[in-house]
């Protein structure tokens, strides 16, 4: 049995950019710096597909905050009659991890919302959707 999963928590170092293969599948890559602290930041490649992708590049650009799931992945390829390989993060979910307001400044977008939930216009269960952040219990 092995297991392969990734969780991180980072700000984009670029506005992501939602692309098409050939087949007309939406894919997006970025960087994602996570700080090390003492003033030291560590840069790891994600690339997102379909709807996850979709999800990133619309409501995240650089310098947001965005917490991600996914698998560590590997590929080679062959450059100058040298082979390379490349380890990316391949991205399941995203989803918030700063307090987001719509362009209008009046629609909150839960902090737990991810791809699959925007796709589906769906809330978590037992979610309610709020107004701004003056009526939460905390």
């Amino acid at each position: 049995m092995s297991l392969n999963k990734v969780i991180m928590q980072g700000r984009l170092t670029a506005d992501p950019e939602l692309k098409q293969t050939p087949n007309g599948i939406c894919v997006t890559s970025f960087s994602l710096a996570l700080n090390k602290g003492e003033g030291k930041a560590g840069f790891f490649n994600i690339v997102a597909w379909r709807h996850t992708a979709e999800f990133i590049c619309k409501y995240f650009k650089k310098g947001d905050g965005i917490i991600i799931t996914g698998h560590l992945s590997s590929r080679t390829y062959e450059k100058d009659n040298a082979k390379h390989t490349v380890y990316e993060i391949v991205c399941d979910e995203a989803g918030f991890v700063d307090s987001r307001r719509s362009e209008t400044g009046n629609t909150s977008v839960p902090q737990t919302t991810n791809a699959s939930q925007i796709a589906n216009n769906a809330l978590p269960d037992g979610a309610e959707f709020v107004e701004g952040d003056d009526d939460l219990p905390f």
